[in-house]
C-alpha cells in the first residue's frame, strides 16, 4: 500500500491512459508461480491507477502492478468507515469513567439487603449485549431477511448505522440523568461533595442497558464488517 500511495504522489503529473490494459500488470505465469492471483482492473480511486502507469523508471516505489493497485484500493476505502468508529470508541469508554463515577453516588440500593457495587454496574453492559445478540440472531435476521432477501438481514453498514443511532441516545439519556442527579445535589446542598445522592440507581442502568445493545449493533458489526472485507 506504501509503495502504491509513493508511485502515485511521485508520478501525480502522468496522466493515465484510457485503456487499462496499457497499464503495468505482471504476467499470468508470474503469478502462479507466486501463489498468488491477478485481480481485474476497477476505475475507482482513479489517481492511484497512475502507480501502475509505466514511466521509464521499474522501482517499486515507482512503478507497481494492477492487482496491487487493486489490492490498495479496497483498504483506502475501508479508512472512513474506521474512522466513523472513533466515537463509538469513545463513547464506550465512559461506561468505565462517567458511569461509574455517577454510579457511585446515587443510592444503588436493590430491595432492603443489597446493594450493587459501582464497579460491578458494567457487568450489566455485557450480559445487555449477549441477550440482545441472541435476540438479534433469533429472531431479528430472520424476519429482516424475509423482507430484504439479505443472507444478515441488513447490510453491516446498516447495522453499525443503527448502533451509531443507539449511542447518541445513550449520551443523551446520560446527560440528562446528570443533570437530574446534579439538580437533586443541589436541592439538598450536597453539589461537588462525595455523599450519596437519593436517586435511585435505575435511571443509571438504563444506560447500561442501551449500551450493551449499541454495543451489538457497532461492536459486532465492525469486527464482521473489516474480516469480511479483509
Amino acid at each position: 500500500m506504501d509503495q502504491v500511495i509513493v508511485a502515485s504522489v511521485r508520478k501525480w503529473k502522468v496522466p493515465v491512459p484510457g485503456d487499462p490494459k496499457q497499464l503495468h500488470e505482471l504476467s499470468l505465469d508470474e503469478y502462479i508461480g507466486s501463489g498468488k492471483f491477478g485481480i481485474a482492473y476497477t476505475s475507482s480511486l482513479g489517481f492511484l491507477d497512475k502507480a501502475a502507469v509505466e514511466s521509464g523508471s521499474r522501482s517499486p516505489w515507482m512503478l507497481c502492478p494492477v492487482t496491487q493497485v487493486e489490492e490498495t484500493k479496497p483498504m483506502i476505502k475501508v479508512l472512513p468507515v474506521w474512522a466513523a468508529t472513533f466515537i463509538p470508541s469513545t463513547i464506550l469508554a465512559q461506561v468505565h469513567t462517567l458511569f461509574i463515577k455517577q454510579g457511585t453516588v446515587l443510592d444503588r440500593s436493590m430491595g432492603p439487603h443489597f446493594e450493587i457495587p459501582p464497579a460491578c454496574l458494567t457487568a450489566f453492559v455485557t450480559i445487555s449485549m449477549l441477550m440482545s445478540l441472541a435476540i438479534y440472531d433469533r429472531y431479528f435476521v430472520p424476519v429482516a431477511r424475509h423482507y430484504t432477501k439479505r443472507p444478515r438481514g441488513i447490510t453491516l453498514l446498516q447495522r453499525m448505522g443503527i448502533g451509531f443511532m443507539l449511542h447518541v441516545i445513550v449520551m443523551i439519556t446520560a446527560c440528562l440523568a446528570e443533570r437530574k442527579r446534579l439538580s437533586v445535589a443541589r436541592e439538598h446542598n450536597i453539589i461537588g461533595k462525595n455523599e450519596v445522592v437519593p436517586l435511585s440507581i435505575f435511571i443509571l442502568l438504563l444506560q447500561f442497558v442501551l449500551m450493551g445493545v449499541a454495543d451489538n449493533f457497532v461492536e459486532a458489526a465492525k469486527i464482521e464488517f473489516f474480516y469480511d472485507q479483509a
